[in-house]
C-alpha cells in the first residue's frame, strides 16, 4: 500500500515536476518496489524453512521404519507395576529382541526397586510385535480383549509397538516391588508363549523363570462388532493431524470391552477441536471395518 500511495502521489504531482525530478521519483519507486518484493520473498521463505526443519522422517505406526525412534513424551500415571520414567534418570539400558518364533530375549529380567530402565525393543522378525509391561492379571485380560478386538490400538508409556526391522525405546521406572510380566499381546502371539518376567526387589537379585510353554493360537472371529452406546472417558492425547485420540474409557458394553486405554479415530477432525488432555467426556464408539471410531463427543 505504501508503494502504491507514493506512486499515485508521484502521478498527481507530475505537472509540477521537471524531468530530473520525475526520474528521481521513478528511481525511488523502483527501489521501494524491489524492497517490498524481497521482503515478501523472505516472509514466504521463513515459514517454509521452519517447516523443513521441524518435519522429521515420517514414521509408521508407533515405531517408525527401520531405525531407532525417539521416546515419546509419556503421561505419568502410577500403576501397580511402576510409572513412566524420565530419560535423565535412566540407570541402565536393556536390549529386548523379539522374533517370529514368538519369544523375547532375554525373557527374565531382575530390577532393583526404584530403578529407571531404558528398554531398547528390537523387532528382528518379519511381522509386527510389541512389548507390554503389566501384572499377570492385566496382561491376561488385555490379551483376551485382543482376541475379541484384534484391531484395537493402544498408546501407553509401558508399551512399545514395533514394526518389522525397527526398534522403539520404552523408559519405565519400577517403583513398586514384586513380580511383573511383559508380553506381546497381538492376537495369537501371547497364546503362543511370547511372554517374559520382571522381578523387582531391593537387592535386584535374579530369579529363575519357569519355562513358558507355547499354546495353540485361539481363532479370532472376523465379523465386525458395532457399538453405539455412550461411554465415559478421560482424554489422554489428541492428534488432530491424524484424526485420532487416546482415551482412558469405561466399559463399552455393546462391544464387550472392559475399561482400558486405547486409540480411537474420528471421521472429521472438527470433532477434536477444543478437546485437550485431561478432559472428561462422554463418547459414542463403534467399530467400522478395522478401526474403532468415535462418532460423538459430549463434555462432562
Amino acid at each position: 500500500m505504501a508503494i502504491n500511495s507514493i506512486f499515485c502521489k508521484t502521478r498527481r504531482n507530475t505537472s509540477y515536476l521537471d524531468e530530473s525530478s520525475l526520474a528521481r521519483g521513478r528511481g525511488q519507486h523502483s527501489k521501494l518496489r524491489l524492497g517490498a518484493q524481497l521482503g515478501l520473498a523472505m516472509c514466504l521463505a521463513l515459514p517454509m524453512a521452519g517447516a523443513v526443519l521441524a518435519h522429521g522422517p515420517a514414521g509408521h505406526g508407533q515405531g517408525g521404519h527401520g531405525g531407532h525412534s525417539a521416546p515419546k513424551p509419556a503421561t505419568k500415571t502410577q500403576t501397580d507395576w511402576g510409572i513412566a520414567g524420565d530419560a535423565k534418570n535412566v540407570s541402565r539400558t536393556i536390549r529386548i529382541n523379539m522374533t517370529d518364533n514368538m519369544r523375547f530375549t532375554p525373557d527374565t529380567i531382575a530390577v532393583t526397586l526404584g530403578e529407571t530402565i531404558r528398554f531398547e525393543v528390537v523387532n528382528a522378525g518379519k511381522v509386527m510385535h510389541e512389548m507390554v509391561i503389566g501384572t499377570q492379571k492385566e496382561l491376561d485380560t488385555h490379551a483376551e480383549m485382543m482376541l475379541k478386538h484384534p484391531n484395537m490400538e493402544h498408546d501407553e508409556p509401558y508399551m512399545a509397538h514395533v514394526s518389522p526391522g525397527a526398534s522403539e525405546t520404552l523408559i519405565w521406572q519400577f517403583n513398586r516391588p514384586g513380580e511383573f510380566h511383559f508380553a506381546c499381546l497381538i492376537a495369537g502371539h501371547y497364546q503362543a508363549g511370547m511372554k517374559g518376567r520382571i522381578t523387582v526387589s531391593k537387592k535386584g537379585a535374579a530369579v529363575q523363570t519357569p519355562m513358558l510353554l507355547a499354546s495353540a493360537p485361539t481363532a479370532v472371529a472376523s465379523d465386525a462388532v458395532t457399538g453405539d452406546d455412550w461411554t465415559q472417558a478421560e482424554i489422554r492425547r489428541v492428534d488432530v493431524a491424524n484424526k485420532r485420540m487416546t482415551l482412558k474409557h469405561g466399559e463399552i458394553k455393546s462391544l464387550d470391552m472392559p475399561p482400558m486405554t486405547m486409540v480411537f479415530y474420528v471421521d472429521d477432525a472438527a470433532l477434536l477441536q477444543g478437546l485437550k488432555e485431561g478432559d472428561s467426556v462422554r463418547v459414542r464408539v463403534r467399530l467400522e471395518g478395522k478401526r474403532y471410531m468415535v462418532t460423538a463427543v459430549s463434555p462432562l
